[in-house]
């Protein structure tokens, strides 16, 4: 009977410390996001490489992660809160290895992709302090592929697109 009273009054005590304690704590990850943002419109991405069909399959990842990672909801310009734009400024790939034949054994393709975030007054919603906000945000990423191994640019240029996406979408979590 004792050891009864004593453990609910001990259940008594500790349940509401326990109970205020965890009040600031939120589940999920729209404390993460602003959220004074509910939608986003992605244009599709501009690219300056000759390659054909890279700002269209970066749009899709974007869109892919955005719909994934974030509260977000991806829809048209008209209906949009915000606008997240990029530009794929650089494209190229460049030998790191060489067999005996001379021929190229390890290549790595590599992007840069400048990127802005906007509201409906044009303010900027992505912030960095090193870089300034009038000329965007420039993110790189590279990746590499072995031609003997099977791979090839495509592979290693949706490789670098998904962690340009990832990057990307990381870049629209507040700051903490």
């Amino acid at each position: 009977m004792i050891i009864k009273i004593r453990l609910s009054i001990l259940t008594a005590c500790l349940l509401p410390m326990f109970l205020i304690g965890c009040t600031g704590y939120q589940l999920g990850n729209k404390n993460l996001f602003r959220p004074d943002i509910r939608t986003v419109h992605v244009p599709v991405v501009h690219s300056e490489s000759f390659r054909r069909g890279l700002g269209e399959r970066l749009t899709e990842s974007i869109v892919k992660e955005i719909e994934l990672r974030t509260p977000y909801k991806v829809v048209d310009a008209s209906q949009a809160d915000s606008i997240f734009q990029a530009r794929i400024v650089d494209e190229h790939k460049r030998v790191i290895a060489e067999n005996q034949f001379d021929e190229a054994r390890d290549i790595e393709a590599q992007m840069i992709v400048e990127v802005s975030w906007l509201d409906r007054q044009g303010q900027q919603l992505i912030q960095r302090t090193e870089i300034p906000v009038d000329e965007g945000i420039y993110i790189a990423q590279s990746a590499s592929f072995v031609p003997e191994g099977g791979q090839s640019l495509v592979t290693a240029q949706q490789e670098v697109m998904q962690k340009l996406a990832s990057q990307i979408v990381a870049q629209m979590e507040l700051p903490w």
